[in-house]
C-alpha cells in the first residue's frame, strides 16, 4: 500500500495506547486515538480510515455499539479488543460485523500482523472470479456481495463472506483450518483455529437447509460440495 495507511484506535487505556501506537509508528502507519465510543463516531464522520481497532469495554458508548453504527454506513475492516476471551463474546462481535478479534494480553506484534492482513483482504476483495456464481440453491453476486438461498437474500459479516466465497469457488477441495485462516483471514503464524470454526458456525447457521453443503472433513477440516 503506497499511502500511509490511517488507523483508528479506540481504546480508553493510555498505556495499551501508546503500545499500540509506537507499534504501529514502526511500520509508518498514522494512528488517530479515541478514549470512548462517542468520540470514535464523531471522528469516523469526519476522517476516512482503513480500518479500525476498537476496544469493546468503552466509557460513553461501548465498542459492541459503535460496530454495529459503523456497520450501517462502512464495511470498513474492524478488530475487536478485549479483555474477554469467552466464546459468546467473540460470537456477539462476529454477528455485529467485526472482522476479527483478540483478546488481552497479546503482543504488539501480533495486533501488526493482524492489522496487515485485514488491509490485504480489503485491497482484494473487489478482484473476483466471476460476477455471479450460480449454484442452483445458493447464488453469490461478487460485485454487489450479495448472496441468496433458495432466492432469499441473506446477511453475512465481511469474513463470513469471504469464507463462503473461498469454499464456493474451490468447490470438493479440502481446506485446514489453518490453510483456511491464511487463505481467508491472511494469518500466516497468528491466528486461532477456532476463529475458522466460529465463522463456520455462523455461515451454516444462515445457509439454512443448505447448510450440509459446508461438509466438515473429521481430524481434517472442511470443504464446500453442492449436495443435490
Amino acid at each position: 500500500m503506497d499511502r500511509i495507511v490511517k488507523i483508528l484506535l479506540v481504546e480508553d487505556e493510555a498505556k495499551m495506547r501508546e503500545l499500540i501506537r509506537i507499534a504501529f509508528k514502526k511500520e509508518s502507519f498514522e494512528t488517530y486515538e479515541a478514549i470512548d465510543g462517542k468520540q470514535a463516531l464523531n471522528m469516523l464522520k469526519n476522517i476516512h480510515f482503513d480500518i479500525v481497532i476498537l476496544d469493546i469495554m468503552l466509557p460513553e458508548i461501548d465498542g459492541w455499539t459503535v460496530c454495529r453504527e459503523i456497520r450501517k454506513v462502512s464495511d470498513i475492516p474492524i478488530i475487536m479488543l478485549t479483555a474477554r476471551g469467552e466464546e459468546f463474546d467473540k460470537l456477539f462481535g462476529f454477528e455485529l460485523g467485526a472482522d476479527d478479534y483478540i483478546v488481552k494480553p497479546f503482543s504488539p506484534r501480533e495486533l501488526v500482523a493482524r492489522v496487515k492482513a485485514l488491509l490485504r483482504r480489503a485491497e482484494n476483495k473487489n478482484i473476483e472470479i466471476s460476477s455471479i456464481i450460480d449454484l442452483g440453491d445458493i447464488s453469490i453476486n461478487t460485485l454487489s456481495r450479495e448472496v441468496k438461498v433458495e432466492d432469499k437474500a441473506i446477511s453475512l459479516t465481511n469474513k463470513e463472506y469471504e469464507l463462503l466465497l473461498f469454499l464456493v469457488t474451490n468447490q470438493n477441495v479440502v481446506f485446514t483450518r489453518e490453510q483456511l485462516l491464511l487463505k481467508v483471514w491472511g494469518y500466516d503464524q497468528y491466528g486461532d483455529p477456532r476463529t475458522v470454526d466460529t465463522h463456520i458456525k455462523r455461515v451454516r447457521e444462515k445457509l439454512g437447509n443448505k447448510s450440509s453443503f459446508i461438509a466438515t472433513v473429521w481430524g481434517v477440516g472442511y470443504k464446500f460440495e453442492v449436495k443435490k
